[in-house]
């Protein structure tokens, strides 16, 4: 599961990076590297956005299972 996890991590690294950008300077990075003005989109600045919100919400499942993984492995504690 690396690979996937990379992918997903360098993906919302771009989407943070564009979104601080956008806050702090009204700057669209994704819009700028596909040659589109502040707020336009075209298709393949939309693929990079889907692919952004596709990797936030693997990113949300993986710390779901290791959440519920780390529960299993916690031992019981005494009752007072």
């Amino acid at each position: 599961m690396k690979g996937p996890n990379a992918v997903a991590a360098a993906l919302l690294v771009v989407g943070g990076l564009n979104w601080g950008l956008v806050a702090l300077a009204e700057f669209d990075l994704v819009a700028w590297i596909f040659g589109e003005e502040f707020g336009t989109t075209n298709a393949a600045s939309r693929i990079v956005y889907g692919l952004v919100g596709l990797a936030a919400i693997y990113a949300i499942g993986t710390l779901l299972a290791q959440r519920r993984t780390a529960d299993t492995r916690r031992p019981a504690t005494a009752q007072r």
